[in-house]
């Protein structure tokens, strides 16, 4: 029986974008019509996250949902050394292969971090095409106050991160995304979609690799933060609370540095809000947008 997430995958398509000469298989799954709206998942998972809340996004928008490579039905080159930067290089690719020239742009968790550069080539003038809107939604956007979960860690340890990337199941991923759901919130679903994701391609045993965003933020912290805070966009926080790794904490920092940029909390919600709460992130993107 084909699964959700297969048919998100038959669904989509897997294109070629080359970024500094290296042509890459990136899958991306497009739906609706309207202006255009770029959907950027979170790690371990990909952009299936998006699929409960596309729908009603889709009623009024284009949407642009990639995986990041490394995830989900995207190319898992082995031993690479993934970042951010390459992960915005591609998101900027996709857009001049779709010939995007303006797109609102709607992130979580791993894919705030990308959004943060995209923004910040932005106001360096040096986009060819044009962010209209930021939403972003539970990430370490202000890494000092990222609080990894102990399987993060260990993934970034030298020893262990090799060792745990080659022994991870499905069962181990559960185990470690349990405590990032709100409490009575039955993620199983969502867990082996995940899973599914991770592991195509035997993509899991690339995981030490892929957490390496997280020394990513710490090295450009202060131009990616410049960026989001300082910027002229307009911007849009949908805030999980019961988040342990970005939650409550981080909500503080947003609304003591933006004051002016509009502040979703989410009281009931854990570090998933796409996948906790799908209904009313949706409704919230589109009020950012102004397409309530």
């Amino acid at each position: 029986m084909t699964t959700e997430t297969e048919q998100w995958w038959a669904e989509g398509e897997r294109i070629t974008l080359t970024v500094s000469g290296v042509p890459r298989e990136v899958f991306v799954r497009r739906a609706g019509s309207g202006p255009v709206m770029t959907l950027l998942h979170g790690f371990p998972s990909s952009s299936h996250d998006w699929a409960r809340a596309a729908p009603a996004l889709a009623a009024r928008h284009t949407l642009l949902m990639p995986d990041f490579l490394g995830f989900g039905a995207s190319e898992k080159p082995v031993g690479h050394a993934y970042s951010i930067h390459e992960q915005a290089d591609l998101v900027a690719a996709l857009w001049q292969h779709d010939a995007v020239r303006s797109t609102h742009l709607v992130a979580h968790d791993y894919g705030t971090t990308v959004a943060q550069e995209l923004v910040a080539r932005r106001a360096e003038g040096a986009s060819k095409s044009e962010i209209t809107s930021l939403t972003l939604l539970n990430g370490g956007i202000y890494p000092e106050l990222h609080r990894p979960e102990p399987a993060q860690s260990a993934l970034l340890d030298p020893e262990l991160g090799p060792q745990l990337s080659a022994s991870l199941s499905a069962e181990l991923l559960a185990a470690a995304l349990a405590p990032t759901f709100a409490e009575g919130y039955d993620a199983s679903a969502d867990v082996a979609a995940m899973w599914q994701g991770l592991s195509r391609d035997d993509g899991h045993r690339n995981a030490h690799h892929l957490i390496r965003y997280i020394d990513d933020r710490t090295a450009h912290r202060d131009r990616w933060v410049e960026a989001m805070e300082k910027g002229d966009l307009p911007t849009t926080f949908v805030w999980g609370l019961l988040d342990p790794i970005s939650g409550a904490h981080i909500a503080e920092r947003i609304a003591e540095r933006m004051p002016d940029a509009a502040l979703h909390a989410l009281a009931d919600v854990g570090h998933w809000p796409p996948l906790e709460a799908p209904d009313r992130v949706a409704s919230l993107i589109l009020a950012a947008t102004g397409d309530r």
